[in-house]
């Protein structure tokens, strides 16, 4: 299995892109509530350990697709 590098997170940190989404995240749910998304798009800037379990269970769903996923189409 691949290990999880936080290259994305990274290189979207030094260009500040990062603390821009937050204040866009602030404003949303000032503005309106907090909801899921946002509480995801929060979780995924601030928490590293978050965005390793969102890339391992992407990288899961796509391993079990490359060799289980066409059983569902067979009779």
């Amino acid at each position: 299995m691949k290990k999880f590098k936080d290259t994305k997170f990274k290189k979207l940190e030094a260009k500040g892109l990062i603390s821009e989404r937050l204040k866009q995240i602030d404003a949303f749910e000032a503005k309106y509530w907090p909801c899921t998304e946002t509480k995801a798009m929060r979780k995924w800037c601030t928490d590293y350990d978050y965005r390793q379990r969102e890339w391992q269970f992407r990288n899961s769903v796509a391993e079990y697709a490359k060799y289980n996923a066409h059983k569902a189409f067979m009779k």
